[in-house]
């Protein structure tokens, strides 16, 4: 699949823009503040519905304007497909070539994107959250089940610390709890167990091509609940723990075990790059994580997923620069920086060149 065109009326700073695209590369360059990232969002709501960006719905709507509007046209299994994502102050409505959509999860199956910005950089010597944070988002894109079971795990996770933290404590309630939390949470155990054994092998082979075969990378999935076999045998486990943890639970009024607490370990021959690897090595192997979900993104479900590099170029030396453009010949991708090198640029097959400015793209060559 491949972006053929986008349509943004009152999006961020766009008041009005339509921009056809290259089936293969798209650079936009430009100052900083002219709109290249607000560009890459408007692409990446197609996927999930909502922006990389911490940030409401309502906020994507241009500064003034009452509602706004993106619409992409996309070439998928060789006919067109048109997605038009609506913005208003209290959410959003979501048409699928003219059929409206109650869920935004009706979105996960139709478009796919993979987006790496420079805070993707931080992957790997930030906090576990973060981590936990991409594996769910990606999950989420390749398999609309974990979805729905994160999103029941989230809720109850809430509801039962919303009765730990009461006076008297109902333990006939907060069994529903543990059984609900058990059945979703050891979805998402088993989920991530086989998604972290597949991002383990395609990450190093990326990362073996970035670093000409000098290192090698693992990635290994540090669960709070060790992973069981089946998902009876991991609901089995996951209630013993609980159990075992409900007097510390009940003294600390939240739930102190679970999947919330889960985290990835990354070693580069076999050393923790989280603590002792050097800003080059922690910057490659948070790309290899996050180009690898191309590849497991095709594995999955068949779809070539669009690539979106928003200003990572200049947080890359020239050599990884090189080799990030040569690993995805067949993927349509789209960068964004303020300046594109004429080494850099020599390096890139077929692709169209944009410059931003103000709230307008201008094909350049």
């Amino acid at each position: 699949m491949f972006f053929k065109e986008i349509e943004l009326t009152d999006f961020r700073n766009y008041e009005y823009e339509k921009v056809s695209f290259h089936r293969f590369v798209n650079v936009f360059t430009g100052r900083n503040a002219q709109g290249k990232t607000n560009l890459m969002e408007s692409l990446y709501i197609m996927s999930l519905g909502k922006s990389f960006r911490a940030v409401k719905d309502a906020d994507m709507i241009r500064f003034g304007a009452a509602i706004g509007r993106a619409k992409a046209l996309i070439e998928k299994d060789d006919r067109d497909m048109e997605i038009e994502i609506g913005l208003v102050k209290g959410g959003k409505s979501i048409r699928i070539d003219g059929v409206s959509r109650k869920k935004t999860s009706d979105l996960l199956e139709q478009v796919y994107v993979v987006m790496f910005s420079p805070e993707d950089l931080r992957i790997i010597k930030d906090e576990p959250a973060r981590r936990r944070r991409f594996i769910d988002r990606e999950l989420c894109k390749i398999r609309p089940v974990y979805y729905s079971s994160l999103l029941r795990y989230r809720k109850t996770l809430q509801q039962r610390n919303t009765l730990l933290k009461e006076g008297v404590i109902n333990e006939e309630i907060l069994n529903v709890w543990d059984e609900e939390l058990a059945e979703y949470g050891s979805r998402l155990v088993l989920e991530r167990k086989r998604f972290i054994e597949q991002l383990s092998s395609v990450s190093r082979s990326i990362y073996e091509g970035l670093t000409v075969n000098s290192e090698s990378l693992s990635a290994a999935y540090e669960a709070d609940i060790a992973p069981a076999e089946t998902l009876r045998e991991q609901k089995e486990r996951f209630t013993d723990v609980l159990i075992k943890n409900r007097k510390n639970d009940l003294l600390r009024r939240s739930t102190g075990r679970g999947p919330h607490h889960d985290d990835i370990r990354l070693d580069i021959d076999g050393v923790p790059v989280r603590q002792f690897g050097s800003q080059g090595q922690q910057r490659s192997a948070a790309l290899s994580l996050k180009l690898a979900e191309i590849e497991i993104i095709r594995k999955e479900t068949g779809q070539d997923p669009v690539l979106l590099l928003d200003d990572v170029l200049s947080e890359l030396d020239e050599t990884r620069q090189k080799q990030l453009i040569n690993l995805f010949r067949d993927t349509q991708i789209f960068i964004t920086a303020t300046a594109l090198d004429d080494r850099l640029r020599a390096q890139i097959p077929e692709h169209a060149l944009f410059e931003v400015s103000s709230g307008h793209v201008e094909r350049v060559y």
